[in-house]
């Protein structure tokens, strides 16, 4: 069967979309992601940076793609790395200035040791530059660079761009709306994912070290071509009331829980999906008990993932289950109104945060799609957004008890969280990472095959 791709000409609608919404007056320039030294002459694996790839689909370094509307010659321009025998002996095949239009489309293409010359040629005559000032330091130098030297020249009759705005302002929000072939990427990451996490739970046992299991998790992904779409969390114990603990060193001991949040990345697009199961295979009592609220928390917040709800719905509907939990199991005492609540800032104090985000410390989610934290506006003003088809996000609520004089021991070192990628549909939404068991009688069930 094979597997989901983007197609070249998606990735030519939206140069079209981006060249339409820029105007005339106005050009844009995307530099690609560099190669970054790991250690003496080692590099770590090239990554392409997500605007770029999601223009140009070309997988290069050194690479600069500018789109001008309107341009003769032709409106998008590709600088890239020259063909070069020797260089490519040691490194690998190049595109070249022919392969990147013959490839990946572009109309024009030009060696991207020419980049400080036609540089200036191509800003010449435009109002606005559409660049993500500060994400690069040495090309924002760059850049700058070029304005001024056609700002001095503004007496020989040179008009200079007057104006700098963030391209994010425009590429981010086209991101944020996944397109049939995005999500078809998408599921096909998340379901590797989810193939991952149950491979996880059937060798875990007692005795194993953290790095064992996260090993599985590097034996699914690239089996099928895929990378980590970020580090690895794999927390047993306390070390799952960590949130972003990396470590992933430790043994594995019986009657401890242990927490995996990981997700491959297919195409530069990411899966991030989260269990928590047993070590030895089976809940024990306080351990089913909280187990059990996170995962109607999560439930109750999926419930609010449709269109016409806004961003913030499923996290409040997480929220006041997971307090209203921490209430039933004696971990809080008063009501459900005051855990909820902010205390009033007292003078000459710090100010305290509502009583539940000791156990619950972070939102409920976030955007997924080319950058596991994924772009796009959380409000529109002041409002939060209101969800569309076409988004995807994570729910992923947790309880996490770390030793605390006002909670009994027998909670402590607990840390559950269930996370899953959800795409908003036009009839509600559809969970991409549904593959992977979140039941505890599934979960003990398959940890026991």
């Amino acid at each position: 069967m094979s597997k989901p791709i983007i197609p070249k000409e998606e990735y030519a609608a939206r140069r079209r979309r981006l060249l339409d919404k820029l105007g005339k007056d106005a050009i844009a320039v995307v530099p690609s992601g560099g190669l970054k030294v790991r250690n003496r002459d080692a590099e770590y694996p090239f990554r392409q940076d997500s605007d770029f790839h999601y223009l140009t689909g070309f997988n290069e370094p050194e690479a600069v793609a500018v789109f001008a509307p309107g341009r003769e010659e032709g409106e998008y321009v590709l600088f890239c790395r020259e063909k070069d025998e020797q260089a490519e002996r040691w490194s690998g095949i190049r595109a070249g200035t022919e392969g990147v239009k013959h490839l990946h489309g572009a109309d024009d293409a030009h060696p991207i040791n020419d980049l400080n010359t036609l540089m200036p040629q191509l800003l010449t005559g435009r109002d606005q530059v559409h660049y993500d000032l500060g994400a690069n330091p040495e090309f924002d130098q760059r850049m700058l660079g070029w304005i001024n030297h056609l700002r001095a020249r503004a007496r020989a009759g040179i008009r200079a761009p007057h104006m700098i705005v963030m391209l994010d302002r425009i590429l981010h929000e086209m991101r944020l709306f996944k397109s049939p072939a995005e999500i078809a990427v998408m599921r096909h990451a998340a379901q590797v994912s989810a193939r991952a996490h149950m491979r996880a739970m059937q060798v875990c046992k007692p005795g194993k070290y953290e790095y064992e299991i996260e090993a599985e998790f590097l034996y699914e992904f690239r089996r099928e071509r895929m990378e980590p779409a970020y580090t690895t969390i794999v927390g047993g114990g306390k070390n799952a009331c960590i949130l972003h603990y990396i470590e992933n060193n430790e043994a594995l001991h019986d009657g401890d829980l242990l927490l995996i949040d990981a997700g491959a990345e297919y195409e530069c697009y990411a899966a991030d999906i989260t269990r928590t199961f047993p070590v030895n295979g089976k809940f024990s009592p306080e351990q089913a008990a909280l187990y059990q609220v996170v995962l109607d928390a999560q439930k109750a917040a999926i419930d609010q993932a449709h269109p016409g709800k806004t961003w913030d719905d499923p996290h409040q509907a997480a929220v006041r289950v997971l307090a209203q939990g921490l209430l039933d199991l004696g971990i809080f005492s008063g009501t459900l109104e005051e855990v909820l609540k902010k205390p009033e800032v007292i003078a000459d104090e710090p100010e305290r945060e509502e009583p539940y985000r000791q156990f619950y410390m972070h939102k409920t989610g976030h955007w997924l799609g080319m950058d596991v934290h994924d772009v796009g506006d959380y409000k529109t003003g002041e409002e939060w957004r209101t969800l569309q088809p076409g988004m995807v996000l994570t729910v992923e609520p947790g309880l996490y008890i770390s030793p605390a004089d006002n909670v009994d021991p027998k909670w402590w070192n607990i840390g559950i969280r269930i996370e899953d990628d959800v795409l908003i549909t036009e009839a509600g939404n559809e969970v991409l990472s549904r593959d992977v068991v979140k039941e505890m009688d599934e979960i003990e069930a398959l940890m026991h095959v």
